[in-house]
C-alpha cells in the first residue's frame, strides 16, 4: 500500500501554526490527511489541497469519535481559552473527551501536543492543562507520544511589536541574560508529523527545543539588528504583570496560571531536562528567523 492510498492521518489544530505545519508536512510526504475543524469554512483551503474535512466539537464525544474513526494516527491538541474563568475545567473536559473518543474510534496511535514542565506536579501554572491532557490520554491506554514543546518563539510577537514602536523590549522572563530552550511552532508541527509516521505502538515522551537556547537579551539584539537601532530590554516586575497583560483579557484563573508558570520558568522549576524518561529532539529553526520576521512585519 502506498502512502497516498493509505487511510488518513487526522490532524487537529490546523487553524493554528503547529497543526497547520503538521498537516502540510504530511500532505507534502504524500499521505492522506483528515483535518478536523469546528468551522467547515476553515477546512476549505485544506480541501483544495486534497485533504478530507471532519467537523467536530472538542467537547462532543460523538463528533470526536467520528473524526477519529478509520485513521492510522492522529495529532491532537488541547487549545486553551484564557478568557474563561473555568479554563482548567474546560481543558479537562477536552482531554477526557479526546481520550474517550480515541478509545471508541480505536485510534492506533496519537501524537499529543504538550509542554515542557508537564512532569511537574505543582508550580507549573498553565502547564497543568498539558499535564492533564497527558494523564487522560495515558489512562485511556491508547499508544501516545507526548510532544513537550519548549517556550514558543512566536510568544514574543506582542513584545516585539512594542519594541518596534518604543525601542524597548518588555519581558516577563528574568534575568534577561539567562537562556532557556525555545522552539518555533513550525518545528513543532514538523516533529509531530515525523512522529506520526514512525512505525511504533509504544507510548513515550519527546521534548522539543530549538537549535540553541536563547535569552530575552538575544531577542532584543535580533530586533535591534533588524531595525538598525538600539533596543533595550525592560524586565517587568511581577507586580506589574496584571497591568501589562490587561489587553490580553485573561480571566483571573488564567492570570494566576500565567503567573505560576512564569515563576516556574524564572526559577528553573520548569526545566526541559527535568524528566529523565523523555527523549530530546531538536528543531532546525533559529530564533533569528522568527524574531527577524516578526520585527519586519511590525515595522511596515
Amino acid at each position: 500500500m502506498t502512502a497516498s492510498s493509505a487511510v488518513p492521518y487526522a490532524v487537529f489544530g490546523v487553524t493554528g501554526r503547529t497543526g497547520a505545519a503538521a498537516a502540510d508536512a504530511l500532505l507534502r510526504a504524500g499521505h492522506r490527511v483528515r483535518v478536523v475543524v469546528r468551522d467547515p469554512a476553515k477546512g476549505r483551503p485544506w480541501a483544495e489541497r486534497g485533504a478530507e474535512i471532519a467537523v467536530a466539537d472538542l467537547t462532543d464525544l460523538a463528533s470526536m469519535t467520528l473524526a477519529l474513526s478509520r485513521v492510522q494516527g492522529a495529532y491532537v491538541v488541547n487549545p486553551q481559552q484564557y478568557n474563561l474563568d473555568d479554563l482548567f475545567e474546560r481543558a479537562g473536559l477536552i482531554a477526557a473527551t479526546t481520550a474517550h473518543a480515541a478509545v471508541a474510534a480505536r485510534v492506533p496511535r496519537l501524537v499529543a501536543l504538550s509542554s515542557v514542565g508537564a512532569d511537574r506536579e505543582t508550580g507549573a501554572g498553565w502547564i497543568d492543562m498539558n499535564r492533564m491532557f497527558e494523564q487522560r490520554l495515558g489512562e485511556a491506554g491508547v499508544p501516545a507520544t507526548f510532544l513537550r514543546a519548549a517556550y514558543f518563539m512566536e510568544n514574543w510577537a506582542p513584545m516585539v511589536g512594542q519594541a518596534v514602536r518604543s525601542g524597548a523590549l518588555p519581558t516577563f522572563l528574568a534575568p534577561s541574560a539567562r537562556r532557556i530552550p525555545m522552539v518555533a511552532m513550525q518545528d513543532v508541527g514538523s516533529a509531530a508529523a515525523a512522529l506520526l509516521q514512525e512505525d511504533t505502538t509504544e507510548s513515550r515522551i519527546v521534548t522539543l527545543a530549538g537549535p540553541e537556547d536563547y535569552a530575552p537579551d538575544d531577542v532584543a539584539a535580533i530586533v535591534a539588528a533588524t531595525l538598525g537601532k538600539v533596543v533595550d530590554v525592560a524586565v517587568l516586575p511581577e507586580a506589574t504583570w496584571p497591568a501589562a497583560l490587561a489587553d490580553a483579557r485573561f480571566s483571573k484563573a488564567a492570570l494566576a496560571g500565567f503567573t505560576d508558570m512564569t515563576r516556574g520558568l524564572n526559577g528553573s522549576h520548569i526545566d526541559i531536562k527535568s524528566d529523565p524518561c523523555a527523549a530530546a529532539w531538536t528543531g532546525t529553526t533559529p530564533l533569528e528567523r522568527v524574531i527577524g520576521a516578526l520585527a519586519r512585519r511590525r515595522r511596515c
